[in-house]
C-alpha cells in the first residue's frame, strides 16, 4: 500500500506532466468532467463575503482567509481542498452563531444598499430575495469598487513619481513589472496602453476543455474584432513573438489556475477575471459556448467584456453597456452599446482618417401597402473598404468595414476615387469613377454594368464619357439646382452640364474662387478627399484629411443673405461629426460574425 507521501508525489507529478501535455492537443472531442460548483449566496454571512470580495464594503477576516494561500502554485491545489475539509473539533461556539458587531452590521447594511443601488434594485439595506437572486447570478470576477481606485492609483503614482507605496490592486498591481512601459496617459488623463496595435494570445497551456482550439482563438479574435470597431485600436494576434512581446495573455483554468493568485470558485458565479494592462483568465468550470447557440454562456460576450477590462474600462451600471457585472443572456447578436464606446474612445481617443469617397446610395422599395418608397444609406469608403453609416444612430453598422468586393460587385478591389448620381426627372444613373476610368451601376441587379441599354461596354474613359473632363479626378458630386456635376482637380473645378453633355461656360475654375471661404482663409485649397452630398442633412461637404467643409445651401442663404452662394463654412472635424469609422487590424478584416 501507498504511503501517504507516495501518494502526495504520485500526484504532484501526475498533475505537473500530464496537465500541459493534455492542454497542448485539441481536446473539444472529450466529454466534460462534472465541473465544481461555486458556493450559492444564502445568508448575511455568504452576502458579505460577497460584498467583501467585490469591493462593496472594507476586506474582513473571510477575505484574509480566502488569501492565505496566495503563494502556492497550482500543484498544491489538493492540498488545499485537503486541508479545507479538515475541521478541528471545539465546544467553543463557532464565530458565525454569535452576533457581529454593531459596526459591521452598519458596514454591511451600507454595502447592501451600495450593491443594490447599482443593480438597480429596491434600496432596502436588507438581504432579500431580489437581493440574493442577483448575487448569485453568472457575473465577471473583477471587483466592482476596486476598478477606479487602481486607476486612480496609477494615476497618481504616474503623477507623483516613485515616492507614492505601491499597494496590491486586482486589476493594476499584479500586472507584472516587464508590463510597466506600456502604459500612458489616455486621452482624458487616464492610464492606458501607450500603442494602438496590441498583440494578444491564447496560452498553449490555458487551452478549454469545451470548444476546439480553433473556435477559441476564432471567437477571441472577433472580440478584439468588436472594439476596434470602436476605437482607434487594433489586435493582431501572435502565437510566435516571445512572450514579454506580447501585451494580452487570454487562457482558461479551474480553482487555482495559470499561476493566478485569485482562485476561481466553480460553476455558477464567477466566470472570469482580468487584470488592467495585463491577462484575461476564464474559469473553464463554465459551460462556454460559441455565440448563437442559444445555451450556455457565450465566449465572445464574456470575452468582449474582459477585454474592455484589461483596455481600462470600469464596470458601467448601464442596460446595454457590455461592461455590466453581471451576465445577461445572450442576444442574438448582441453590441457594444453608446456609453462602452464613448467610454473606451475617453482613453484611447475617436477614430479619424480620410475618405476616398462618400456618399448616399438611393433605392426604391415597396411598402406593405404597394406604394414605391425612396430611402437611403450612407456609405464611406477608404481604399478597398467600406462602412455603412447609419444616421439615425449616429455610428457605423456592426460588423464593418467589408471588403469592397463584396458590396459593390465589379468596382476596383482596392477603392475608387469617386460617386456621382445623376437623379432628376429624365435621368437615374450612378457612376463610379477610378483613375482615368468611370464605371456606370447596374442599381436594379447591385453590380457594374457590361454593357449598358445604351450599348457602352464598362469601364470607359472619363473624356469619352464625359467630354471636356480628362482623368484622373480628385472627387465629384452631382448638383440638382443647376444639373451640373462638379469634378475636382487639383486646385480646379469643372462644372459639367448634364443637358449640355459639356463643361459649362467659365469653367474650369479655381476652387477657392467657385468655392470661395466664409471665414478668412479657412479653405481646403485644393486636392480635395470627397464632395458629397448628404439626404440626412440636405448639403454638400467637402473632406480633406480630417476636416470637412459644408457649403453655403440656398436655405443657408435666405437665412443669412450676406452668405455667398456655394461658400464655405468653417471647418470642423470629421470625427465629431459622424463618429466610429474605425479601422481594424488587416488580419481581421475578413472575420464576420
Amino acid at each position: 500500500m501507498l504511503t501517504s507521501i507516495q501518494l502526495i508525489t504520485s500526484l504532484l507529478l501526475w498533475t505537473s506532466t500530464g496537465e500541459k501535455l493534455f492542454h497542448h492537443r485539441d481536446h473539444s472531442d472529450l466529454q466534460m468532467f462534472n465541473a465544481q460548483q461555486a458556493q450559492t449566496i444564502t445568508d448575511e454571512y455568504t452576502a458579505e463575503l460577497f460584498l467583501s470580495r467585490y469591493g462593496f464594503m472594507k476586506p474582513v477576516r473571510w477575505e484574509e482567509t480566502r488569501d492565505r494561500y496566495e503563494d502556492l502554485d497550482d500543484n498544491n491545489d489538493f492540498l488545499d481542498d485537503l486541508q479545507a475539509s479538515i475541521q478541528e473539533g471545539t465546544s467553543v461556539p463557532h464565530f458565525r452563531d454569535r452576533p457581529p458587531p454593531e459596526g459591521e452590521n452598519q458596514a454591511l447594511t451600507a454595502a447592501l444598499k451600495d450593491f443594490q443601488r447599482l443593480s438597480g434594485l429596491p434600496v432596502t439595506g436588507a438581504f432579500d430575495d431580489a437581493t440574493r437572486e442577483a448575487m448569485n447570478k453568472p457575473r465577471c470576477g473583477v471587483p466592482d469598487k476596486e476598478m477606479d481606485s487602481s486607476r486612480d492609483y496609477h494615476l497618481a503614482k504616474m503623477q507623483s513619481g516613485p515616492a507614492v507605496t505601491r499597494r496590491k490592486r486586482h486589476l493594476a498591481a499584479l500586472v507584472t513589472k516587464r508590463r510597466r512601459h506600456r502604459r500612458d496617459l489616455g486621452e482624458a488623463g487616464h492610464v492606458a496602453f501607450s500603442k494602438n496595435v496590441l498583440r494578444w494570445r491564447l496560452m498553449g497551456e490555458g487551452y478549454s476543455n469545451q470548444l476546439s482550439i480553433e473556435e477559441q482563438r476564432y471567437i477571441f479574435r472577433l472580440a478584439f474584432r468588436m472594439w476596434s470597431e470602436v476605437s482607434p485600436l487594433q489586435f493582431m494576434e501572435d502565437n510566435g513573438s516571445p512572450l514579454e512581446d506580447i501585451d494580452i495573455r487570454l487562457g482558461f483554468g479551474t480553482g487555482r489556475h495559470l499561476g493566478c493568485n485569485q482562485r476561481f470558485d466553480g460553476s455558477g458565479q464567477e466566470f472570469a477575471h482580468a487584470w488592467f494592462l495585463g491577462d484575461i483568465h476564464f474559469d473553464d468550470d463554465e459551460h462556454f459556448t460559441a455565440p448563437n447557440t442559444g445555451s450556455g454562456i457565450s465566449l465572445l460576450k464574456v470575452a468582449v467584456h474582459e477585454i474592455g477590462h484589461v483596455l481600462g474600462l470600469p464596470h458601467i451600471y448601464r442596460p446595454g453597456s457590455i461592461m455590466q457585472p453581471s451576465y445577461l443572456p445572450q442576444e442574438a447578436a448582441f453590441e457594444m452599446g453608446w456609453m462602452d464606446r464613448k467610454a473606451i474612445q475617453n482613453l484611447y481617443g475617436a477614430c479619424k482618417g480620410r475618405f476616398s469617397t462618400v456618399f448616399d446610395w438611393i433605392r426604391r422599395e415597396r411598402s406593405p401597402y404597394g406604394q414605391v418608397v425612396v430611402r437611403f444609406n450612407t456609405y464611406f469608403m477608404r481604399e478597398g473598404w467600406y462602412w455603412l453609416y447609419e444616421n439615425r444612430n449616429n455610428r457605423t453598422r456592426y460588423g464593418d468595414p467589408v471588403p469592397l468586393r463584396i458590396g459593390w460587385r465589379g468596382l476596383p478591389a482596392d477603392g475608387v476615387d469617386a460617386y456621382v448620381h445623376v437623379w432628376s426627372l429624365k435621368r437615374d444613373d450612378v457612376y463610379f469613377f477610378k483613375g482615368t476610368q468611370f464605371w456606370k451601376y447596374d442599381s436594379d441587379n447591385d453590380k457594374v454594368f457590361g454593357q449598358d441599354p445604351e450599348g457602352h461596354r464598362y469601364p470607359r474613359k472619363i473624356s469619352e464619357g464625359f467630354p471636356g473632363i480628362s482623368g484622373p479626378i480628385d472627387t465629384a458630386v452631382y448638383d440638382r439646382r443647376d444639373s451640373c456635376i462638379y469634378f475636382f482637380k487639383n486646385t480646379l473645378v469643372y462644372a459639367f452640364s448634364v443637358e449640355s453633355n459639356g463643361v459649362a461656360p467659365g469653367f474650369p475654375k479655381a476652387i477657392q474662387k467657385a468655392f470661395p471661404p466664409v471665414s478668412g482663409g479657412d479653405h481646403p485649397g485644393g486636392n480635395i478627399d470627397v464632395a458629397y452630398f448628404s439626404y440626412a442633412h440636405n448639403a454638400v461637404f467637402l473632406f480633406k484629411g480630417r476636416r470637412f467643409w459644408q457649403v453655403v445651401s440656398g436655405r443657408d442663404r435666405r437665412r443669412r443673405p450676406f452668405l455667398p452662394r456655394n461658400g464655405l463654412l468653417p471647418h470642423k472635424e470629421v470625427d465629431r461629426h459622424w463618429f466610429d469609422i474605425c479601422d481594424v487590424h488587416p488580419t481581421a478584416l475578413t472575420l464576420t460574425r
